[in-house]
């Protein structure tokens, strides 16, 4: 419990600083790329000192002249750090309008040109994703959960409609994301944190031009049994070309 206090501590101390650093920043670049760089740095910050190690499959997959909608499991508070570390490619976050009112940590957020989303409020949820569709036509890759929580019992869960509404309109491929080991650091309604290892596999793009949103039931199963068939089949099963 001890480990944890030290790891918690850390946390708010260095979203604090870099979260400050981030809001200054915001004054003097128009560019939200360096912001995200400083997040990616708050992530590595907390793996490393939570004795957490990442290896990655498939970043060759990624062409990086195009924007795509990444799609990843859900299985703990982790997986944000490890999402942000260790995929090497500029993004923004679609997230839920909670994260957005903790102090210091939503200005940065802001200011790296992340998107809320208001889960509570259709007509807001919707406006919140033709705000991201239209970045994504203006070729910024965007980051989503589709299973809306984290898992509570390590398994795949449903997938929200959501991020594939927006997929369609902004008619970007769908890049499948699957996190191994995550639930095991910190489940779902344990604060408990114990350190691991986590393997990122990263599956070939899949394209949306061929869906509608009349389709997109088709669409969302198809994305839902390649990341839960890759997550049951464990790490490694995916090797970089």
């Amino acid at each position: 419990m001890i480990y944890t206090l030290i790891v918690i501590i850390w946390v708010v101390l260095e979203t604090i600083v870099l979260g400050i650093i981030a809001i200054v920043s915001a004054f003097f670049v128009r560019s939200s790329d360096p912001i995200h760089r400083i997040a990616r740095f708050w992530a590595k910050l907390i793996l490393w000192v939570s004795r957490i190690t990442v290896t990655v499959d498939g970043l060759s997959k990624l062409d990086p002249s195009r924007s795509y909608v990444y799609m990843s499991n859900h299985q703990s508070n982790f997986d944000i750090p490890v999402l942000l570390a260790y995929l090497t490619v500029q993004f923004r976050w679609l997230a839920k309008k909670e994260l957005f009112r903790i102090p210091i940590f939503s200005r940065g957020m802001r200011a790296a040109g992340y998107i809320s989303i208001d889960r509570s409020n259709r007509a807001s949820a919707f406006k919140s994703l033709a705000e991201a569709a239209q970045k994504v036509k203006n070729g910024v890759s965007v980051m989503i959960f589709p299973e809306g929580t984290r898992s509570l019992d390590g398994k795949i869960r449903s997938f929200k409609k959501g991020g594939f509404f927006l997929a369609i309109d902004s008619g970007v491929p769908i890049v499948p994301i699957v996190l191994h080991g995550t639930w095991s650091i910190m489940p779902k309604n344990r604060w408990r944190i114990e350190p691991g290892h986590v393997h990122m596999d990263i599956l070939e793009p899949i394209e949306t031009s061929g869906y509608n949103r009349d389709s997109k039931d088709a669409l969302i199963e198809k994305v839902r049994q390649v990341i839960r068939q890759r997550f049951e089949q464990g790490a490694g099963a995916c090797q970089d070309a």
